[in-house]
């Protein structure tokens, strides 16, 4: 006999700690109601058992661990600004705390009404927790250059008035809101005993790990960066890029720029609207790593020979010759640009493709928070971000250009239907990236971004998903249709999850054999572009067939290319078109771009890789990349 019943929200709703003696003795199964699981998001439950240790499919599922013995807070807690003292998180001076109440009170308590003051007053709560009192030289200059110059009179008024003070509410609420996390995070367990953790925790290289976190949680961490209070000697001494938005600040007053101004304004612009209304989503991070040696868990690092050996058929690809990514609508993983650190110079003088798409999801940023570099075999997939702003131009032309309200579809878990995949391509590689050992490394480097599901996906099924399912409105669990695939994760067939307890009711339906994980991506395709081209310098007719390689063999559906103008890829169509009409194999495809790399690597060749497949396409434009720097 069991009680199923939700956890605690972030509205505050009590969690259910007991069980009547009524209760205990009646064989009766409970299931909350669809209107309970619909009060928050993320959706996670508790399953309380008349029993110390529970059971669902023959397996333990233990209560929450206290504060002071969980692994994911000893991760994690170094670079927070809180202690944990007695099992709770707290402020580590009381000083510090009184600074906050007073900032949450108004300028008219607090005296903070300007740009000036308000960076005296980042300074102080810095000065009152330990920290040391420099940050970013010229970011108190940047504040005030920005809220008192540049910010017309009446939204500078409004931030003081309500924005700041929300801020300084949301920062003491943040050791709750962390416990709550931490307490909604545990691990479930699948039949194979394999756990899911979700909880905020540092996910270091080679560890295949996922992090969930509602927005509110995330708006409180990124009002952390805008008070630049996060520790910064412990992210050094991990090599782990700065998230303070000093640099951000500072970089504006020093090089000041339009581009610059319109990136602060995508925050400034982010943290307004939260303001009026908290979002109750939940975004996921995910560290996907493919094992750079066999094991039976997963598929290990493809070889040069499991490439030329490959019957996957291609997939269809659709090309754009203008518009961007981030626009594309429809079921789709978007691939980020990525600088091997998540975020590039995002909130330092970066304004590319990936710290464009930073500014305008700002919850992306507190991914840098805990993931560490990528390596050469992982990629990090995020879901769930809501973009805030819309904006013109590219680069040095970058510029806000107002709100954006997003209407992206919820899945079962809480998060928008917007997918990013990063994948950091070969820098400035120039005659190097025609080895064969680059070829590979680029080809699995978006393969490992590509692939339908985790690369750890059979640690991710959540056992009592049958049960949750049931409990929630039929509406919004409809588009699920799990599948796995068939290269990369193991039959749901074989995971064995026996959801059919004796004290468990547990309908019969599809759902309780096809359980959902984090990764639902039944029919996605893949979004992309010119990857590791432009500044980075990369090849991009060979960019693209590697990327649609990929594609391919992770059983995509299709690949969508936004060319933006790239005169190399102005026969992109054609070929693709003729390849396709030849039924050509991702072994096919990948035999012919070995061969020209290797007559390209031995400068046996000039030819772009579209002339040198098809010669009657030699005179056509764009079919030659003669201008790829080849030293």
């Amino acid at each position: 006999m069991c009680i199923i019943v939700a956890a605690e929200s972030m509205e505050g709703n009590q969690r259910k700690g007991s069980v009547s003696q009524s209760t205990r003795k009646s064989k009766e199964t409970i299931i909350a109601s669809p209107t309970i699981f619909s009060s928050f998001l993320p959706i996670y439950f508790t399953v309380i058992f008349t029993e110390s240790r529970p059971l669902i499919g023959d397996n333990l599922i233990r209560g929450p661990p206290k504060m002071d013995s969980r692994e994911d807070v000893k991760s994690i807690l170094p670079f927070l600004p809180l202690v944990l003292r007695s099992s709770s998180l707290s402020w580590p001076s009381a000083a510090a705390t009184e600074a906050l109440e007073a900032l949450s009170k108004g300028p008219k308590h607090s005296y903070v009404d300007s740009g000036v003051v308000m960076a005296d007053a980042l300074t102080d709560i810095r000065l009152s927790l330990g920290f040391p009192k420099s940050i970013a030289a010229s970011a108190s200059k940047g504040y005030a250059l920005f809220f008192d110059k540049l910010l017309p009179r009446n939204d500078s008024d409004q931030w003081f008035q309500e924005v700041l003070p929300f801020l300084a509410r949301l920062l003491l609420q943040l050791p709750s809101l962390l416990e709550k996390h931490w307490q909604q995070a545990d691990c479930f367990s699948n039949a194979k005993g394999c756990q899911i953790r979700t909880g905020l925790r540092l996910l270091e290289q080679q560890e295949a790990g996922i992090v969930v976190l509602n927005q509110e949680l995330i708006g409180a961490l990124l009002a952390c960066s805008f008070f630049c209070l996060f520790r910064t000697h412990e992210r050094t001494s991990k090599q782990l890029p700065t998230i303070n938005f000093d640099y951000l600040f500072g970089t504006l007053y020093e090089n000041y720029s339009k581009m610059q101004e319109s990136k602060v304004k995508c925050i400034v612009h982010y943290f307004g609207r939260i303001c009026t209304s908290i979002p109750k989503g939940s975004v996921s991070f995910e560290r996907k790593v493919l094992p750079l040696q066999f094991g039976s868990s997963a598929m290990s690092y493809p070889t040069a020979d499991f490439w030329r050996k490959s019957d996957v058929p291609l997939c269809r690809v659709e090309v754009h010759h203008s518009g961007r990514i981030e626009d594309h609508s429809g079921e789709s993983l978007k691939v980020d640009f990525a600088n091997a650190y998540i975020g590039g110079g995002a909130i330092r003088r970066g304004c590319i493709q990936e710290e464009i798409l930073f500014m305008i999801h700002p919850e992306l940023i507190v991914s840098i928070l805990f993931l560490l570099a990528m390596a050469e075999n992982e990629s990090i997939k995020m879901v769930g971000v809501e973009r805030f702003s819309n904006y013109t131009g590219y680069a040095s032309s970058f510029r806000f250009s107002g709100d954006y309200v997003d209407v992206k579809d919820f899945d079962c878990f809480g998060r928008r239907k917007t997918r990013f995949i990063a994948i950091d391509a070969l820098s400035t590689p120039g005659k190097r990236q025609y080895m064969l050992q680059f070829v590979l490394r680029e080809i699995n480097k978006a393969f490992c971004g590509f692939s339908n599901g985790s690369i750890h996906a059979k640690c991710e099924i959540l056992s009592n998903w049958s049960d949750y399912r049931f409990a929630l409105p039929e509406d919004r669990c409809r588009e699920i249709n799990y599948k796995s695939n068939h290269s990369l994760m193991v039959p749901a067939a074989s995971l064995n999850l026996d959801t059919k307890h004796e004290d468990i009711e547990v309908p019969d339906s599809e759902a309780a054999t096809n359980p959902p994980t984090l990764d639902q991506e039944e029919g996605v395709q893949i979004v992309t572009g010119n990857w590791g081209c432009g500044a980075f310098g990369g090849d991009p007719q060979l960019k693209t067939m590697l990327q649609w390689l990929a594609a391919s063999q992770a059983v995509r559906p299709s690949m969508v290319y936004y060319a933006f103008g790239s005169r190399e890829l102005e026969n992109l169509e054609k070929v693709t078109e003729w390849i396709l009409l030849h039924q050509w194999t991702v072994g096919d495809l990948w035999n012919m771009l070995e061969e020209y790399s290797t007559q390209r690597f031995n400068e046996e060749t000039r030819l772009g890789f579209f002339s040198w497949l098809l010669p009657s396409y030699a005179n056509d434009g764009g079919m030659a990349t003669d201008s790829i720097d080849t030293e």
